[in-house]
């Protein structure tokens, strides 16, 4: 019997961002695969190349190894951005800086681990800040290359790094930190090489190769982070996918006035309105919008200020959205006037949101009658039914209930105690109380706390943070950028002007208008026949479907509900249900308890039996 000896199978690990396109989702992680489209469609986007999710995947299967020739690999791509931006990584005279990101293939907002600025020490520094003209955004971005690095591949909590920089902050008489002068951050970088060194025993390589190669594992290892896990749990996404990894040449939005970073949504995720949304920075990176450290400044104000980045943007913006026609959610940075996109994705949005987008992009001919139907799933129908506070807030306020407002960041009402961590919220919640989850601003791993309170309340941050994307997606309320109120962690209490509201004290949010109140509100459910856009697509439902729709209705006012929900008729009737009814209930007791003589009973009582039998 001949022998058939079959050519080795060769892995290919990285792909150049114009070696791929959209339908690579599998091997690329979304980010990776719209990056590539991106580049295939001529906008501009940073040179880089995406390490795939079946490196990942063996990774991960085998002892956490790196494949044999994947670092050769890299350093062979490494070699071709060098070639294509006239700039070398390790340089000290015209360094190269790269990004190195995680990317699955469904999106995980802040799930998995980024690292910026990645490619930086003592000596390249210097260059950076010689090629930038100036030394000031060399030293920010030194600085947070340490932190991030110490923080995703040592494994150091964030906290003391947040601390040192409050305390230098405080010393010089600053309130946020692009107020910092060059001196004040080569002190900050320092500093933060010592935080390191005290928690792990070591400062973050200076070898750029090394941190570029360590940095790549760390992503990969973030796929089996514990948030990480329990959002694939919660959203029911396959364990085995593993991440992509996206390495791109930086882009700075930190030089100065001319530069700034940002995220647009093409339309309103929280509404679904088509209207222009999203916040922007200037003089800052991306994480400072995404983290919500900082409280960003819409995106409308950007005209103002870049008129013609605006204008780009926004042609950028609805290029996009015709192309995937669907709602996208782009990731921009501006370096001395010059736009970049860093990422385009389509857009985690409210259930209410999601119907409008899918009838409206019908109506505009985007997408077909079918499409939009196959883009709301049913149980977004269901959570279109939010509560939502009564219409007279405004006497709320006037009898002083009313504590501070933010920015509206995902719609619903909620009423329930305050709690400032995430660990307890979670066994709060276990335990049955409505938890409202208030905060700074919230961090990936607070991803379980999210998720168990009735709503989110943070006093930083930005509508396009990561508390604003995260629960959008779970379609809870969110306020963020709440600034009339002053979070104390430590003594487990907020302030509103003069007012003290302590953890387990209730309070009521309205994710529609911003506004926090004290205590608890009534709410009113929201009503089918008051979404005009619910309506016309369950109407197209109608049109398409070819079973009919029966309701459980147990009782005359559940039948009516059903009906006036667009049910055909009763499929499933409990009578039990009616007969425990307190009206009913002596009546149906009499008849069991005296069987023989029920009968005769009934004769003699027939109006009362024939008039319970209708009431309710």
């Amino acid at each position: 019997m001949p022998i058939t000896i079959q050519a080795p199978h060769t892995l290919k690990f990285v792909y150049r961002f114009d070696e791929g396109n959209a339908s690579m989702g599998d091997l690329l992680g979304g980010k990776g695969r719209n990056l590539c489209e991106m580049v295939q469609l001529g906008l501009p986007v940073p040179p880089g190349f995406v390490i795939s999710t079946q490196v990942c995947r063996d990774y991960l299967t085998k002892q956490q190894t790196i494949p044999e020739g994947l670092e050769e690999s890299i350093k062979e791509n490494i070699h071709l951005l060098e070639q294509s931006i006239g700039r070398n990584f390790g340089s000290t005279s015209s360094p190269l800086l790269v990004s190195v990101r995680s990317g699955a293939r469904v999106s995980m907002p802040g799930m998995m681990d980024t690292i910026l600025n990645l490619g930086i020490n003592d000596q390249i520094v210097e260059g950076l800040a010689s090629m930038m003209g100036d030394s000031r955004p060399a030293y920010d971005a030194y600085r947070r290359f340490i932190q991030i690095y110490s923080e995703v591949v040592m494994g150091v909590d964030p906290e003391p790094f947040e601390r040192v920089l409050a305390e230098h902050k405080a010393k010089a008489g600053v309130t946020l930190d692009h107020q910092l002068s060059t001196e004040q951050l080569r002190e900050l970088v320092t500093d933060f090489k010592q935080v390191t060194i005290e928690a792990a025993g070591s400062k973050p390589p200076s070898d750029p190769w090394e941190q570029l190669m360590t940095a790549v594992e760390a992503v990969f290892r973030s796929w089996n982070t514990p948030r990480a896990i329990f959002y694939r749990d919660h959203n029911k996404i396959d364990h085995d996918m593993g991440t992509a990894v996206t390495i791109m040449a930086m882009v700075f939005g930190n030089l100065g006035p001319t530069s700034g970073t940002g995220v647009l949504f093409t339309r309103n995720p929280s509404t679904g309105k088509k209207q222009v949304y999203g916040e922007f920075l200037t003089n800052a990176q991306g994480e400072d919008v995404v983290a919500g450290v900082r409280t960003p400044e819409p995106i409308s104000s950007l005209q103002d200020v870049m008129p013609e980045i605006y204008g780009q943007l926004m042609e950028l913006g609805g290029d996009l959205e015709n192309h995937y026609s669907d709602m996208q959610d782009v990731e921009f940075t501006i370096e001395n006037s010059r736009l970049f996109l860093l990422q385009t994705r389509n857009a985690k949005r409210t259930a209410l949101s999601a119907v409008r987008t899918a009838v409206d992009m019908a109506h505009e001919g985007l997408i077909t009658q079918d499409q939009a139907l196959l883009r709301v799933d049913a149980e977004e129908i269901s959570n279109l039914l939010v509560p939502q506070f009564s219409d007279d807030l405004d006497n709320d306020e006037s009898e002083n209930r009313f504590l501070a407002r933010g920015a509206p960041a995902s719609p619903g009402a909620a009423s329930g105690t305050v709690c400032f961590d995430a660990n307890k919220a979670a066994q709060l919640a276990a335990a049955g109380v409505a938890v409202i989850l208030v905060r700074p601003e919230t961090k990936p791993d607070d991803i379980h706390g999210i998720t168990a309170a009735v709503g989110v309340v943070t006093s930083r941050g930005g509508v396009t943070s990561h508390a604003a994307v995260v629960t959008r997606g779970l379609g809870k309320p969110c306020i963020v950028g709440c600034e009339g109120i002053q979070v104390d962690l430590e003594a487990g209490l907020f302030t509103a002007g003069d007012r003290t509201v302590k953890e387990g004290e209730h309070i009521s949010m309205d994710g529609a208008s911003g506004s926090v109140y004290l205590g608890e509100l009534a709410t009113v459910n929201t009503r089918l026949e008051d979404l005009p856009e619910a309506n016309e697509l369950l109407g197209w439902a109608d049109d398409t479907r070819e079973l009919g729709v029966m309701a459980n209705a147990d009782t005359p006012s559940d039948a009516i509900q059903a009906l006036n929900m667009g049910a055909e008729g009763v499929g499933l009737c409990r009578t039990e249900h009616m007969f425990l009814d307190p009206i009913r209930l002596p009546s149906v007791r009499q008849m069991l308890l005296n069987a023989e003589a029920a009968e005769a009973w009934r004769r003699e009582n027939n109006d009362r039996v024939f008039r319970t039998e209708n009431e309710t």
